[in-house]
């Protein structure tokens, strides 16, 4: 039997626990039964251990019961995406080339949602080693959409938004390096926060730091609880974001202000954008007029130089896998493999620099021009089912569908801005649509704020697919 309706969102459910009004058993045991329902169709989930997740979720249920400080999210199960280490649990990186051992020790996130009071429980679905829009790999096959079991649900967390979408979970761990929380997030009708740079710490800042950690979740608030959970700082790392004025759970609700939103309708580098995606975004800045904010139409210039300075960038992130039998890696993953072999090391960091420079002053407009910028988190509906044939058809070639998907997403990871995906549309076809905000420098909280001004104003968490 599902979670019942009241306990569909993370918060609601550790409120439950710790309330002693369900068990984290139970809690459990209810989202195990919706994958049993529903994985068969959608293959979001790709590895479980019962036992292991029900013994974690019966000490969690002990603490309970000896009255133990709990954290925010005690009891509440969540599965990790098979990108990132949890310790004894393996990690493929949805790969054959992987190794097929346990991980000696926990990402860094992991930890902190093991802090945080979650019971880690499941594997979900990602594109091999994670740089396409889509979680479709040879090693498990393609996640489905719920909303519509022929699409796609982005990626590359998309087996992580699909399980949420589904009603497996009611919050997943998801990463992003180019739109991988916020894509996803946008398919399958949930909010994708994506945090600053430095926010969430790493053992290691891939991607230049563009890489970061999160979850895709039905609320606002529930985004703001887990950025507070996981965003500690790490004295050991060589970046850390500044701390908050204040939790950014206290940001939910709170006024934001009559603010200058910059609203983007035409996007970079020439390519169209869906009208259904273009009317969210009009609706959106509509919507923001009615609650008093000011809007300008802007425009979001991304030269050709930056694209192939940041594809440089991406292709160097499969230069740090342990153990790895490329052998059997998918085509465009020995592609880009190749691809990142021969480029030296002065041509990569004059890569880097170029993308400082161009950030510098993109990221000045914020404070100066507008408060917050608004666009469409993707520039098409969600794909068909099979876009990884293509990729695999043509390996060494550059994908419109993926150049399409993380073309509003992508610079935002390369400047380190906070952005959130927000599911404000439906398109004609039943099909979730997001727009995003993006925030200046650090500004998660002006995000927060915004973000649950027009959630309570336009409610989504009601809007669920039926499986």
């Amino acid at each position: 039997m599902p979670l019942p309706p009241e306990l569909s969102s993370a918060l609601a459910v550790a409120e439950a626990v710790r309330t002693k009004r369900v068990s984290p058993l139970e809690v459990l045991d209810a989202c195990l039964a919706e994958v049993d329902r529903t994985n068969a169709r959608v293959n979001a989930v790709v590895w479980r251990d019962d036992e292991a997740h029900r013994a974690a979720a019966r000490e969690a249920g002990e603490a309970v019961v000896r009255g133990d400080d709990l954290g925010p999210f005690h009891g509440v199960p969540i599965p990790v995406k098979d990108l990132t280490p949890v310790a004894g649990w393996p990690t493929t990186y949805g790969s054959w080339g992987a190794p097929e051992g346990p991980s000696a020790q926990d990402e860094l996130v992991v930890a902190g949602l093991r802090r945080a009071g979650f019971v880690l429980a499941g594997r979900t679905n990602t594109p091999e080693f994670g740089p396409i829009t889509v979680a479709e790999n040879d090693r498990y096959g393609a996640t489905r959409n719920p909303w519509d079991l022929n699409r796609s649900p982005g990626g590359s967390s998309g087996g992580a938004a699909a399980a949420v979408a589904a009603g497996m979970f009611p919050i997943a761990h998801a990463n992003d390096g180019g739109g991988s929380i916020r894509i996803p997030a946008s398919c399958c009708g949930l909010v994708g926060l994506k945090p600053s740079r430095g926010r969430v710490p790493n053992s290691v800042t891939a991607w230049e730091g563009a890489a970061v950690e999160g979850a895709v979740t039905w609320t606002v608030a529930d985004a703001a609880a887990l950025l507070d959970a996981v965003a500690v700082p790490d004295p050991l790392s060589w970046y850390n974001a500044p701390a908050p004025a204040r939790p950014w759970s206290q940001e939910v609700g709170a006024d934001p202000g009559s603010l200058r939103i910059g609203v983007v309708e035409v996007a970079p580098l020439g390519m169209p954008v869906d009208p259904q995606c273009l009317q969210a975004v009009r609706d959106t800045a509509d919507r923001l007029t009615a609650l008093g904010h000011s809007v300008e139409v802007v425009t979001l210039d991304v030269p050709d130089t930056m694209l192939a300075a940041f594809l440089n960038m991406v292709d160097s992130g499969l230069a740090d896998y342990p153990d790895i039998d490329w052998s059997r890696t998918e085509p465009h993953i020995r592609a880009s493999r190749a691809k990142a072999q021969s480029v030296d090391s002065l041509v990569y960091v004059s890569s880097v620099h170029e993308l400082q420079r161009y950030s510098r002053t993109s990221v000045a407009r914020w404070g100066s021009e507008f408060d917050v910028l608004l666009t469409p988190t993707l520039s098409i509906l969600p794909p068909p089912v099979g876009l990884l044939a293509e990729v695999h058809a043509q390996p060494d070639a550059p994908h419109l569908t993926v150049f399409a998907m993380a073309l509003f997403n992508a610079f935002f990871n390369v400047s380190g801005q906070p952005a959130v995906s927000l599911p404000l549309a439906t398109s004609t076809e039943g099909l979730p649509i997001g727009v995003q905000l993006v925030g200046g420098p650090w500004q998660e909280d002006l995000l927060v704020r915004l973000a649950s001004q027009l959630e309570q104003a336009h409610p989504w968490a009601d809007r669920r697919p039926v499986l």
